[in-house]
């Protein structure tokens, strides 16, 4: 049986030169099974003709949000309650600014606010204009409210320029659809995941850290929970809301972090170290709060424990994936550590740059394993974590 057969899928298809995509989509979807119907934006339909896209679905296409024809054959409520998937391809940046402000201008805009099905964004526009950050708010209050999203990807623009913008290719979305609606490939596996940064205390008051927000380590939990694992997420201190469906355990310094991964890493399947674990800390921390009565104030630092490589150096280890943050020779120094620690993965990213790594909710990947690489180029933290979910699942299934 194919994937999708019987699930009703809502193509919205908005203004933008990516429209053409969205009748590949179409054909894409009908091959897989589901059963289609298209929802056109007037933008839309100055870039394709309804009549594509009723001729590839066999279905009338609805453009009108108070058309007596349309209406009686299936009003907008109904339309509404009918779908399984509402799946938005291309989002404009236009119609994602309106439907953050819940207006009801238009057919589809109004379908966004009275359906109860979920609803998923496949981004399309220009790099400058996915970045700016009217367009980066507006996706966060769109994602708070339930919302997927779904790319963009990276690369060459219509309009001559190069950057993250370009919807996903029709292929990528249909998996993204059939994955949606499949039983998790991960069903049954237990992962460990640990998260954020870690503080070591100076005095009551100080501590040594990093600028790591924990935003990639929870996106990563929250798409391997998606794919059916079992998830224990051992976090640092974050601002971020524990993920439902989880086991989060909150620790702060690093030697607790390392003792509640070793309290539960015998029980795992999969152990991902995301958390940016301070490598040092200091030998004595101050009973009271150190007064500011010095010039220069010096720290010893002691050597934390390596979490990673003492799970990875277990006699039975899991499928262990690592990550490396660097400033530069990012590929070099990510493999050397993959090979020196002998992890079955690592995903590496460039910080200190002006967009992505620490603090930002976008970022970048190379996932390098034995004989193999990936390259994950910048996007939403969201579906960069979905991505590389996905990846580590073909690699740990491939390796047992």
């Amino acid at each position: 049986m194919s994937g999708l057969a019987n699930k009703k899928i809502l193509l919205g298809v908005t203004g933008g030169i990516a429209c053409y995509k969205s009748a590949v989509l179409l054909r894409a979807l009908q091959s897989a099974g589901a059963e289609v119907r298209v929802v056109m934006t007037p933008a839309a339909q100055a870039f394709v003709t309804p009549l594509t896209f009723q001729a590839l679905s066999g279905h009338p296409v609805y453009t009108e949000l108070l058309d007596p024809a349309q209406e009686a054959a299936m009003d907008h409520i109904s339309l509404a309650r009918w779908a399984d998937l509402v799946m938005i391809a291309p989002a404009t940046a236009d119609f994602m600014a309106r439907v953050a402000t819940g207006q009801a201008n238009d057919l589809l805009a109004t379908l966004c606010l009275a359906t109860e099905t979920q609803i998923v964004l496949a981004p399309a526009m220009n790099r400058q204009m996915w970045l700016n950050s009217a367009t980066q708010d507006n996706l966060q209050r769109l994602i708070q409210r339930g919302y997927l999203c779904w790319g963009p990807d990276d690369g060459a623009q219509a309009c001559g320029e190069t950057g993250p913008g370009r919807m996903l290719e029709p292929e990528a979305l249909c998996q993204l659809v059939e994955n949606y609606f499949s039983p998790g490939t991960l069903q049954g596996v237990k992962v460990l995941i640990t998260a954020g940064a870690t503080r070591e205390p100076i005095d009551p008051v100080r501590y040594v850290g990093n600028r790591s927000s924990g935003k990639m380590g929870y996106a990563v939990a929250e798409s391997m929970r998606d794919l059916g694992a079992e998830v224990t997420l051992v976090s640092g201190p974050t601002a971020l809301t524990s993920p439902s469906k989880i086991t989060t355990i909150q620790v702060e310094t690093a030697a607790e972090m390392y003792s509640s991964v070793m309290a539960h890493v015998d029980n795992c399947d999969i152990f991902i170290a995301v958390a940016a674990v301070a490598d040092y800390r200091p030998n004595h921390i101050a009973s009271n709060k150190i007064k500011k009565n010095k010039e220069i104030l010096a720290l010893e630092l002691v050597k934390n424990p390596d979490i990673l490589a003492e799970v990875a150096a277990k006699n039975d280890p899991p499928f262990t994936v690592g990550f490396a943050a660097e400033t530069d020779q990012v590929e070099q120094y990510a493999d050397e550590k993959r090979r020196r620690k002998q992890l079955d993965m690592i995903a590496a990213n460039r910080v200190g740059s002006r967009v992505g790594g620490f603090e930002s909710d976008q970022n970048a990947l190379l996932l390098l394993w034995q004989d193999g690489r990936e390259e994950l180029p910048m996007m939403e933290k969201s579906y960069l974590a979905q991505r590389l979910a996905e990846r580590i699942a073909k690699q740990f299934h491939a390796r047992n």
